[in-house]
């Protein structure tokens, strides 16, 4: 705030200008009239003499705040619908509505010193209360011995008693009863303040009086140890066979006195020990620390998580709100389990050499297939949708040397996923190049993925049968992504090959045996497999089928299999040819049945010996993995609201998608969820292996989606219900195509472009006025055409002053839509009458212009 008077700056806090004047003389200011200056310095003095007066330090920040908002709104209440017309209107009520709402924030070290200063008290009030109760117990053990002492008999002489006899005689019923009043009393000082003395020697009570009261008082003395000490109380500290008398009806004292319970309020916060699992409900979490669900939500707001008392949280976050109200977490590993089986199923024995594994890679349309038709001696290639490969092939070649076990993946861009996969499971990378079109996008892609498996390569150059075949060329783009040829110095080898015929091709075997002989690869033949899934798919005939790479062990007809969240029973073996298998060794892909399910590309697969722990470790796998995606949905739900706030004007396209196969499906979700813009969503509602039914199709209904069938077709009720409803089904078999249409129709869903041409330009010479248009500007057009209905701009100094349209265009007399250039003419530009000479006035008009990714 800049310097003020005295008298502004009593307005400004509220407060007389007098009681401001003497304020100021008090904190040593000098002394001045209310149209005196007053500056920032002296400000802050007069505020730290004021906080020096009420007992604060003036340089302490606050340790709380108080934020309060009002907001006011009206509302209209109609009156009684009794009454007809006008007049009902009129009862009409405007009410005004203020809400008021107030929020108080403390620092959190403030917080922290209340407690402790809690603590303290507590602490002090809990040692007062047992050195009292020591006192008491001392004073009660002191009466009990004056007690015994005085009620003491004189010496008699001893006379055997009947073997009937099982009652007391009067003075031991004495001793004792004087003994036990004394120790009720001590506890009872509170309920009785008036204490009764010990009974004089050889004084007896009155019938029925005494041995009541005293009975009452030992009840109310058990009832207060239990609750206070919490210990054991020893009524007797001798054995005795004889029992004492029971009276005949309760004494009044004990029927009249008031219930008493034995809770406390605990005097120090309970600290307990909360286990926590990978994901748990708030609600869940609350119960086990013992509190209100609300102080667990308040405590997530604080730190900045919007909860509710349902939502599901992971188990960090619930363990540090576990760790911030004052407990301990136990983190639970759940799949303990799990981890038990598996690594009670390692593969052990003795090993020996396997075949290799070899990943054939490169980009699309380089020969790898067609080189892998060549070494297998079949027409692989010739089967393929749209001559590309769409999914990992797995293949078994025997040679002369030895068997190789071959793995084709797709070179097209959309399956990165499938490229990464082979090169995980893969010890030989073989990379196709063709000679004729050097290093590709994708070809740059399998190196990378080679490099990061630390998988030897060896370079195929293939194609060079052809007349502009240039392997240098490959040698020299490959050297710049650090592949180096071992004729210059390297450790990779080049093998020129021609897929076509056949040139090259038993140098490239003899290369793979080779680098396989180096690595000496090794596995245990026999004992339980383990492998991984190449693929899979859902056959109408077969049911789920799996594509499973066996890695070590051995893997035989009837075995119990878990891979991912499925399980099952090997029902039967093939190769790739087709033929039924009992068995599968190491490096050897086959396809088998009996699976639960489809399985993920690249899940585990582990031979157990029981198939109830198989079904329990999948069901929990399957559990586990439903948690963490609706606690993920969860944590993200306030993200999308609000994204999609900020987006309000974007449209989505919804797609369900269904494949052949689970590695088409997943790079095809990539893919077309790749293709979002800023103003069109490409959301993927469903994707899965196998036909379309007529679920899909209620799906695509309800989220007004397009069904896209990829090598697969809809039953005859799912055709028929998307008939019926409109919903759009397509159908696929090359992946080109589905992202070329949906391309196409994400460009038609956009909004087209509007863009702006100048049409024409006029330079205001002269202005005249005109009783009906106001000011006439008098112009001559220098370039382009003047239309009457176009939009204009007014420029001055090339600097835009006015937008509009134009109110009149005339040449003479005449009213004209059009003046070309070179032409004089008079123009009116409407609303606006500030016009200039030497001013421009640029006629454009506004063009729709289609818009496409």
């Amino acid at each position: 705030m800049p310097n003020v008077t005295v008298k502004q700056y009593a307005d400004v806090i509220g407060i007389p200008v007098e009681r401001l004047l003497e304020q100021l003389q008090e904190a040593g200011l000098p002394e001045r009239s209310s149209e005196d200056m007053i500056n920032d310095n002296e400000k802050s003095e007069l505020l730290g003499y004021l906080r020096r007066k009420h007992g604060k330090n003036a340089t302490s920040e606050p340790r709380k705040i108080t934020l309060r908002r009002k907001s006011v709104s009206e509302i209209k209440v109609p009156a009684s619908t009794s009454g007809r017309g006008a007049a009902n209107k009129s009862r009409a009520k405007t009410i005004s509505v203020e809400f008021r709402k107030r929020r108080t924030y403390a620092k959190r070290s403030t917080l922290e010193e209340e407690a402790a200063a809690r603590q303290q008290e507590l602490e002090e009030q809990e040692a007062e209360r047992q050195a009292e109760e020591q006192s008491r117990l001392a004073e009660a053990e002191q009466q009990v011995t004056a007690a015994a002492q005085a009620a003491e008999p004189a010496p008699v002489e001893e006379t055997p008693a009947p073997a009937e006899a099982s009652e007391e005689t009067p003075m031991e019923a004495e001793v004792e009863q004087a003994a036990e009043t004394a120790v009720g009393e001590a506890e009872a000082e509170e309920a009785a303040p008036a204490v009764t003395p010990a009974p004089e020697p050889g004084a007896r009570p009155a019938p029925g009086e005494e041995p009541q009261r005293r009975r009452g008082e030992r009840e109310k003395e058990d009832k207060s140890r239990k609750g206070t000490q919490r210990r054991e109380l020893h009524v007797a500290s001798e054995k005795s066979g004889r029992r004492r008398k029971k009276p005949s009806r309760p004494p009044r004292s004990v029927v009249n006195r008031p219930a008493q319970h034995g809770f406390e309020r605990p005097t120090a916060p309970i600290v307990r020990e909360v286990s926590l699992p990978e994901s748990i409900t708030v609600a869940d979490l609350a119960q086990r620390m013992s509190v209100k669900g609300t102080e667990v939500v308040k405590a997530l707001m604080n730190m900045g998580s919007m909860v509710t008392i349902n939502q599901i949280i992971d188990q960090e976050t619930a363990a540090i709100v576990v760790e911030e109200m004052g407990h301990v977490p136990k983190l639970m590993k759940e799949n303990a389990l799990e981890e038990e089986v598996i690594q009670s199923m390692k593969v052990e024995g003795k090993q020996a050499g396997r075949a290799p594994v070899v990943t054939i890679m490169g980009h699309v349309d380089h020969g790898k297939t067609s080189l892998l038709d060549y070494i297998r001696r079949t027409k692989v290639a010739a089967g393929e949708t749209g001559g590309i490969t769409q999914h990992i092939g797995a293949y078994m070649v025997p040679t002369e040397k030895g068997n190789i076990c071959f793995l084709d993946t797709p070179g097209h861009e959309a399956f990165t996923a499938m490229r990464a996969r082979g090169a995980k499971v893969t010890d030989i990378v073989v990379i196709v190049v063709a000679a004729d079109d050097g290093v590709m996008p994708q070809t740059e892609e399998a190196v990378k993925h080679a490099k990061a498996g630390n998988v030897p390569m060896i370079v195929a150059v293939n194609k060079i049968d052809k007349a502009d075949a240039d392997p240098d060329r490959v040698k020299q783009e490959l050297s710049k992504l650090d592949v180096i040829p071992e004729e210059w110095g390297g450790d990779t080898q080049f093998v020129n090959v021609s897929a076509l015929t056949g040139q090259g091709v038993d140098e490239l075997l003899d290369s793979i045996l080779l680098q396989a002989e180096i690595l000496e690869l090794k596995a245990v033949e026999d004992g339980p497999a383990n492998g991984i899934v190449i693929e899979s798919r859902l056959d109408r005939g077969r049911g789920p089928v799996a594509t499973i790479l066996v890695q070590n062990g051995r893997l035989n007809k009837g075995d119990i299999i878990l891979s991912g969240h499925e399980f099952g029973r090997v029902r039967a073996m093939q190769d790739e040819n087709g033929r039924e298998l009992n068995e599968a060794g190491p490096s050897m892909p086959v396809e088998v049945q009996g699976l639960s399910g489809t399985p993920n590309a690249g899940d585990e697969v582990v031979v157990l010996d029981d198939e109830k722990k198989a079904r329990e470790i999948a069901l929990f796998r399957q559990g586990k993995y439903r948690e963490v995606k609706l606690a993920r949905q969860q944590a993200s739900k306030l993200e999308n609201v609000l994204s999609q706030m900020g987006e309000e004007g974007s449209a989505t396209l919804n797609i369900l998608l269904k494949a052949d196969v689970q590695g088409s499906a997943e790079a095809l979700v990539e893919s077309l969820s790749g293709l979002s813009t800023d103003e069109v969503n490409v959301s993927i509602i469903s994707s899965g292996v196998g036909g379309i039914t007529e679920s899909d199709i209620n799906l695509a209904m309800a989220s007004k989606g397009v069904v896209i069938g990829f090598n697969v077709r809809a039953d005859s009720a799912a055709r028929k219900l998307a008939d019926e409803e409109g919903v759009d089904l397509r159908y696929y078999s090359i992946i080109y195509d589905v992202i070329d249409d949906v391309k196409k129709a994400i460009s038609g869903m956009l909004e087209p472009e509007i863009r702006e041409q100048i049409i024409g330009i006029a330079e205001v010479r002269d202005i005249f006025r005109s009783p009906k248009f106001g000011n006439i500007a008098g112009c001559i057009v220098t370039s382009g055409a003047v239309k009457r209905h176009n939009p204009i701009r007014v420029l001055r100094d090339n600097v835009v002053i006015y937008e509009g349209e134009l109110e009149s265009l005339r040449r003479f007399k005449d009213d004209v839509n059009e003046v070309k250039s070179g032409t004089e003419c008079g123009i009116g530009v409407k609303n606006y009458n500030d016009v200039k000479v030497g001013d421009q006035i640029e006629v454009f008009e506004r063009i729709e212009v289609s818009r496409s990714i």
